[in-house]
C-alpha cells in the first residue's frame, strides 16, 4: 500500500502537550521579534538626535526601513500571530506591499542623507565594511522588490512561473534581511555608535538585531523549503 502524505518537519515527534508548549514558545518568539524591532528603531532614533546634523537622519531612516518596516512586513505572514488583525491573505499582502514601499522610501532617504553628509564634510564614500554591506543590502532590497512587482502583475508582465518567482522573491527577501542585520551590527562598531553607547549596553545592542533575524529566517525557511513525503 502506498500513501503520499505531505507534512512539515516542524514539531515532528512531539506529543500533544509538548506540541502546544512548542507553539506557545514560537508565539512568544514572534512577539518578542516585533518588540525588538520596534525597540531598536526607537532607541536608535533617540540616540541619533535627528535634526542635529545631516548624518543624524541616516540611522533614523535606516532603522525605520529595516528594523521596523521590513521586519513587520515579513512577520505579518507568521502563523504564530501578528499585531495586525488581517484574516485574509489579500489584506496581509496589501499591508506587506505598503511596508515594503516604506522600506524603499526610508532607505533611499537615509542613503541620501549619508551621501549629503559625506559630501558636506568632504569625506570619501564606500571606504568601510558598513558602507559596502549597505550597498549590498540596497541591491538585494531592490531585487526582491522587483520580484514582488512581477508577482503583483504576473499577467501584465507575462510571468511564466509565479510559484517559482514567489520562491525567488522570498529568497531575495531573506538575503536582504540578513544583509540588513549584518549591516546594522557593523554600524555598532562605528566610531559614532561606540562613542554613544558603551559597556554592557553596547553588548546588548550587538545581540539584539540577531533575534528578529533568527525568527524571520525560521519563518521563511519553514514556509518555502520543500516538504518531504512519507511513502509506505
Amino acid at each position: 500500500m502506498r500513501a503520499d502524505v505531505e507534512y512539515s518537519p516542524v514539531g515532528e515527534g512531539l506529543g500533544m502537550s509538548d506540541f502546544w508548549l512548542y507553539v506557545w514558545m514560537r508565539r512568544v518568539a514572534v512577539m518578542a521579534a516585533h518588540v525588538t524591532g520596534l525597540g531598536l528603531t526607537l532607541i536608535i532614533s533617540l540616540l541619533s538626535r535627528p535634526g542635529t546634523s545631516l548624518f543624524s537622519w541616516h540611522p533614523v531612516c535606516m532603522s525605520v526601513a529595516y528594523c521596523l518596516c521590513m521586519t513587520e512586513g515579513i512577520l505579518l505572514f507568521s502563523a504564530e500571530g501578528s499585531p495586525f488583525c488581517f484574516k485574509s491573505r489579500q489584506g496581509k499582502v496589501r499591508l506587506h506591499w505598503f511596508c515594503q514601499a516604506l522600506v524603499l522610501v526610508a532607505a533611499a532617504t537615509g542613503l541620501g542623507f549619508m551621501v549629503a553628509s559625506k559630501n558636506a564634510m568632504e569625506r570619501p564614500h564606500l571606504v568601510s565594511w558598513h558602507s559596502l554591506l549597505g550597498v549590498g543590502t540596497a541591491a538585494a532590497t531592490l531585487l526582491q522588490a522587483a520580484c514582488g512587482v512581477c508577482l503583483l502583475c504576473p499577467k501584465l508582465l507575462r510571468v511564466s512561473s509565479p510559484p517559482r518567482l514567489k520562491l525567488y522573491h522570498a529568497t531575495c527577501g531573506l538575503v536582504a534581511y540578513l544583509l540588513a542585520t549584518v549591516t546594522v551590527v557593523s554600524a555598532m562598531f562605528s566610531d559614532w555608535f561606540q562613542a554613544t553607547v558603551k559597556g554592557a549596553a553596547w553588548w546588548a545592542f550587538l545581540l539584539l538585531p540577531l533575534f528578529p533575524a533568527l525568527v524571520v529566517m525560521n519563518q521563511i525557511t519553514n514556509a518555502y523549503l520543500p516538504r518531504k513525503k512519507i511513502t509506505s
